[in-house]
This record gives C-alpha cells, structure tokens and sequence, in this order.
C-alpha cells in the first residue's frame, strides 16, 4: 500500500502545508533513538527535495546531536483530518547554528524576517525518498489550535535565561552526543 517518489510532488507540498504536526526521528549508530513532535507553523518546503523546520529550545536536542553523529533524518505527517494518508520524507539533515549567515539568510527568505522567542536552530532535510501510505488506522482528530506554553515560557526566560537553558540542557544528547549549539563553542572558549 506503500508508493515512494524521489522528490516532493505538488500534491505532496499541499498535503504536508495543511499539517499542523509533524514528527521528527533520528538516531545514530548508537544509544537512543529520539521521536518528537514539531508545529507551531515552523515547516517550510523550500524545494522539492529539501524542507527546514525553525527549532524551538526544548528539553533536549537530540536531533542535533544525531545529525551531527550520522545525519540521518525522518519527518513524518498523518493526514487527521480528511482522507487518510501518511507521507514520510527520508534524508539526511544538518543543523543551522542561529547567528550564522544561512541561518540568517533562511530566516529571511523562508520565515520572513521573523523569529519566534525561543529559537534555538534551524534544521535541514535534504530528501532522498518520500513515502506515502494509507493511514487507515489513523483517527480523526481535530485542530483546536496551537498551545502557548512554549512560548510563554521562551519569552518569560528572555535571551540570557535560554542561552543559560541551551548551555545547562542542550549541548550533549542523552547518550552524551555533543549537538554542536554556539553554547558548546562559547563554553570551551571559557
């Protein structure tokens, strides 16, 4: 029931555009393997084989550090709403440190300028497969609206509270993979 493509059809970038959640996995060779979910309107298509999602500071940054470790990435969407439909975009990632100049020139082009308090990366899939399945067993939810508490949180701690935050929680995995945030170059230059 599975049908793979090489690329990002247009009926591919409409269903993935209508998602409101979306599911990010990666592992490395080693340790855990991390599944999380993403929305706030953080997914951008910005060609048919590559998409970037803003990364917002979270309790971990597994992915980063498993891009970094092997670079494999996952993202998946469920169709909740309307016919039923799972797609998958398989590929390989890398992290943009914010304050670098693609982050910069991302932000600009693909989120117009504007970055959400808490922003701590952004992440590239480059992909090398698209899947799409039934989605048959996927139930019918629907959309009430996206949840504040991340960023009230993010604007409540401020720029010097969630750097401290990144630097206390977000440089190593939980298998003790470095995830390469500008912390972890700030901190060995202390």
């Amino acid at each position: 029931m599975a049908d793979q493509f090489t690329r990002i059809e247009p009926t591919h970038r409409e269903f993935i555009l209508r998602q409101h959640i979306f599911l990010v996995a990666s592992a490395a060779a080693t340790g855990h393997i991390n599944l999380s979910p993403k929305g706030l309107d953080s997914l951008r298509i910005i060609g048919s084989n590559r998409v970037v999602y803003l990364d917002l500071t979270g309790s971990g940054n597994e992915t980063a550090a498993h891009l970094l470790a092997d670079g494999r990435l996952t993202l998946m969407f469920c169709a909740f709403e309307g016919a039923p439909l799972i797609l998958r975009l398989y590929g390989h990632g890398h992290a943009l440190r914010r304050g670098s100049a693609e982050y910069a020139e991302t932000l600009a082009r693909d989120f117009a300028d504007s970055e959400p308090s808490g922003a701590r990366q952004m992440v590239v899939l480059d992909v090398e497969r698209v899947q799409t399945s039934c989605g048959y067993a996927v139930p019918f939810l629907g959309f009430a609206g996206d949840r504040p508490g991340l960023t009230h949180w993010a604007e409540k701690k401020g720029e010097e509270g969630l750097a401290a935050y990144r630097r206390a929680h977000n440089l190593v995995s939980i298998d003790g993979f470095p995830t390469g945030l500008v912390e972890a170059d700030e901190k060995v230059g202390e």
